[in-house]
């Protein structure tokens, strides 16, 4: 039996999401992540990253993780060096900042629209500079395509993610969660 495009990407981002938790099982810092206590909350939070992208861009990342391994590299230590800024830049490919551009408006425009269920708190550009330096130019490249193809068809990556992690969480959608959130808070 054939296993739909759907279940494919989902074992493909499953893959992806096993190496990244060993990666960050593994990463050192003065105060230990609260995730790192969350194993799930961190699968969670990844498939949801990842659910957005093309299966091409997912494959790409895939081999990136899998060399990585392979050279002995973490590539999480990685990105959170490149938050605190510890170490110089990785990856100083052009596109790695015009993904972060489009992927901020997004998240601002999706924030202003459901401001209770979407937090735009100003770490997601360093957040996403520093993972996306950890990225090969050949996967650099097939996200940008991806950040293109959605902007031509008028599609906003970051709310498809929100779409994604709200469902999973057993929610029917956004909206229903930012109705929640109002009703909550009066």
């Amino acid at each position: 039996m054939m296993m739909t495009a759907l279940a494919d990407k989902e074992e493909l981002i499953g893959r992806i999401v096993n190496i990244e938790l060993a990666m960050f099982s593994r990463v050192k810092a003065a105060e230990p992540a609260a995730c790192q206590q969350m194993p799930e909350t961190f699968r969670t939070m990844r498939r949801m990253s990842h659910s957005a992208l093309s299966t091409d861009t997912l494959e790409s990342y895939l081999r990136d993780l899998q060399s990585a391994v392979t050279q002995g590299r973490n590539l999480i230590t990685e990105k959170y060096a490149r938050m605190d800024n510890l170490i110089p830049p990785i990856n100083r490919n052009p596109l790695i900042k015009s993904i972060v551009a489009l992927e901020s408006f997004w998240l601002r425009d999706l924030h202003e629209r459901f401001p209770l269920a979407v937090r735009c708190d100003g770490r997601f550009e360093v957040y996403a500079l520093g993972e996306l330096e950890t990225y090969s130019d050949q996967t650099l490249e097939l996200y940008f395509r991806d950040v293109e193809s959605a902007v031509e068809a008028g599609r906003n990556l970051v709310e498809e993610r929100y779409e994604y992690l709200y469902k999973s969480l057993g929610f029917a959608s956004l909206a229903e969660v930012e109705q929640r959130a109002q009703t909550a808070a009066h």
